[in-house]
């Protein structure tokens, strides 16, 4: 017995789809490899600590700007530290900040880990009203039990920084 249909009409759907399914799932994988670096993972600084993103790789941080962290330099550098509840990233900044961009409010920074640990931001992103904060940055201070959502600004936030 064979386990072709015996219809030929049948015989030449399953043919075709034999022959356009492999040709499908080479465009997919192709589309998904060459897309596999425009993916721009969020973390928290906790996050971060503990997977460990690849210096260079393309990820976004996210969290409460530290009081008392911002350092402006004559040449347009701008370093702060983000903090979560349990861990800070510095981040270095070439460039202008946002208008909204305050100590003790939310940012997502766009950019990259250098070889020694610091976040080198390519794009920073402040939060436009009291009540507005980005949806990822939402999600992982709410699952850190830490989200705020009256706009006041967490402990660790008004902190100094250690050295």
């Amino acid at each position: 017995m064979s386990w072709l249909p015996k219809s030929p009409k049948a015989r030449r759907r399953l043919t075709l789809i034999a022959a356009i399914a492999p040709v499908l799932a080479l465009a997919v994988g192709l589309t998904l490899w060459g897309l596999r670096d425009s993916i721009s993972f969020f973390y928290t600084p906790s996050q971060a600590a503990a997977a460990h993103p690849a210096p260079g790789r393309s990820v976004q941080l996210g969290g409460m700007v530290r009081m008392g962290s911002v350092a402006k330099h004559p040449d347009g550098r701008v370093e702060f530290v983000v903090a979560d509840r349990t861990a800070t990233d510095k981040v270095v900044f070439q460039g202008d900040l946002p208008d909204l961009f305050r100590e003790g409010q939310g940012v997502v920074a766009v950019g990259s880990f250098r070889d020694d640990g610091t976040f080198e931001a390519k794009q920073v992103l402040a939060k436009h009203d009291e009540k507005y904060m980005p949806r990822e940055l939402t999600k992982a201070l709410k699952a850190q039990g830490e989200w705020r959502g009256d706009g006041s600004t967490p402990d660790y936030a008004k902190a100094q920084p250690t050295t």
